[in-house]
């Protein structure tokens, strides 16, 4: 029997109508959650090395960088996927996340694939959500992410409907080493305080409070 998230990635796949020769590449930072999907989609999945790659993103803001880079490149010799790996500068201010996401979105608008595959949860969705809110948002806004969006590159995110949790659980049964970037434990950017204080705070109140905002992101979709 699959196990439970290869069928959850392969429903997705399916959802999606990805064409079968789309050449996919998944945004690898080493993480976790992109350590995750990436063994999903080559071992889980079985998608041939010849549509299946990896991008991985220097934004040289952490002195561990170069190691991350490093840890990337290994594990994709282990799964037999081409990585590439792009350096960029990411402008610092107001917003270094925000920045870095932007130089990030730039490499894969250029890296070739036809799908750039995300590895983003069901807590990542539900805390962006609280913080369109907070930002004052309008519907759109707090429909959060979708799971799939049309372009040049396309964008899916197969795990949008997962939780964290069973993310961890799929790394521990296979093993999988992944690194810990220490900037996630930083609460003076605004994701991190989400994460670590308000909402577990939130959850204490409200019965799975994660999965509430993230089915709220899900009909707010249907809507925009």
């Amino acid at each position: 029997m699959k196990d439970a998230l290869v069928r959850t990635v392969a429903a997705s796949l399916q959802a999606s109508g990805l064409d079968r020769q789309s050449r996919i590449a998944v945004g690898l930072s080493g993480g976790i959650d992109s350590v995750v999907l990436l063994h999903l989609l080559r071992r889980g999945l079985r998608i041939s090395p010849q549509r299946l790659s990896a991008t991985h993103v220097n934004h040289q803001i952490s002195v561990h960088a170069v190691v991350w880079a490093s840890q990337c490149r290994r594990y994709c010799r282990e799964l037999g996927v081409r990585l590439k790996v792009a350096k960029v500068d990411v402008e610092r201010g107001n917003s270094t996340e925000a920045a870095a996401r932007d130089a990030r979105y730039a490499v894969f608008a250029f890296g070739g694939a036809d799908v750039i595959a995300l590895a983003h949860n069901r807590d990542d969705q539900a805390e962006t959500v609280l913080l369109q809110l907070l930002r004052g948002a309008g519907p759109r806004g707090l429909a959060g992410m979708p799971a799939y969006r049309v372009g040049v590159p396309s964008l899916w995110r197969p795990l949008l409907d997962t939780p964290r949790s069973a993310i961890e659980a799929y790394a521990r049964r296979h093993r999988l080493v992944w690194v810990e970037d220490d900037s996630n434990q930083d609460r003076a950017y605004l994701r991190n305080f989400v994460r670590h204080d308000v909402l577990p705070l939130i959850g204490r109140k409200v019965t799975g409070a994660g999965a509430v905002l993230a089915r709220a992101a899900q009909i707010g979709r249907a809507h925009v």
